[in-house]
């Protein structure tokens, strides 16, 4: 696999305002609809990835989130990869999806060691993966690190969605559509704004350079920040195809959620 060049990875790009098609592995933005304080919207449940990542996490607070899952109906469940066995067995019959993190929240690991994650949370039951992209390595101008890193999580996943975790209030204008360009390059499904523990979230700037960059070919996944409808229609309004929140049941009854994952 040859490595982009700066060049090559900085595209030109015209930020969309409006929906965005899906992507591979998406799913599709739901229409348009009034986002008034109090006005449920079950609509939006099914772009929903309903996240707890909390390291205090117990038992009885992943059967909840499984169980609100399924109620509402949300795509999946996103998880610390060491839990994905009991939210798989929790998750039985149902519809819902099971996400494991890979290398969170720092990304500072080899990319033998995302690879391995992922393998076993694959064979634990995992439908999705969200990877933490090597930030450090994208700062220090490595994109032979970073396109090796993801392609490494891609093949681990076998087929599986794999969404790449940018980080982006880590990151420069250009360090974050470097970052798209080779997350595309090295085969991801999507890429996804942050993980909830880097100080940022997801800003509609930030998903409409990144859906600019990617094409309708890749999902983009708003995650950080988003804790009301109104959040969440105004990233789906400019490329966002799925949404990641710990909120998700305040979104879909019409509430306000409070940070945290």
């Amino acid at each position: 696999m040859a490595t982009p060049t700066k060049d090559a990875v900085r595209p030109t790009v015209t930020p969309r305002v409006g929906g965005a098609g899906s992507g591979a592995g998406g799913v599709a933005p739901v229409a348009g609809q009034a986002s008034a304080a109090g006005q449920p919207r079950p609509d939006l449940a099914r772009v929903i990835d309903h996240t707890l990542l909390k390291p205090d996490a117990t038992r009885d607070d992943l059967r909840k989130l499984c169980s609100e899952a399924m109620t509402w109906r949300f795509f999946s469940v996103c998880v610390n990869s060491v839990n994905v066995p009991f939210c798989r067995q929790q998750l039985t019959g149902s519809t819902v999806c099971v996400c494991a993190v890979v290398g969170f929240p720092l990304g500072a690991m080899s990319p033998n060691a995302k690879a391995f994650e992922t393998s076993e949370a694959i064979r634990a039951g995992a439908d999705e993966i969200d990877m933490v992209i090597n930030v450090g390595a994208l700062k220090s101008g490595d994109y032979a690190l970073v396109l090796d890193d993801i392609a490494r999580v891609v093949g681990a996943a076998q087929g599986r969605v794999v969404k790449v975790i940018l980080e982006t209030s880590m990151l420069s204008r250009d360090e974050k559509v470097i970052a798209c360009a080779l997350s595309k390059a090295a085969g991801a499904s999507f890429v996804k704004t942050s993980t909830g523990f880097g100080g940022g979230g997801a800003t509609a700037e930030d998903i409409a350079l990144m859906r600019g960059v990617v094409g309708p070919e890749l999902g983009v996944k708003a995650s950080g920040g988003v804790r009301t409808a109104g959040d969440a229609d105004r990233m789906i309004a400019v490329g966002a195809t799925r949404v990641g929140a710990s909120s998700s049941v305040a979104i879909v009854s019409g509430g306000a959620g409070s940070s945290g994952y």
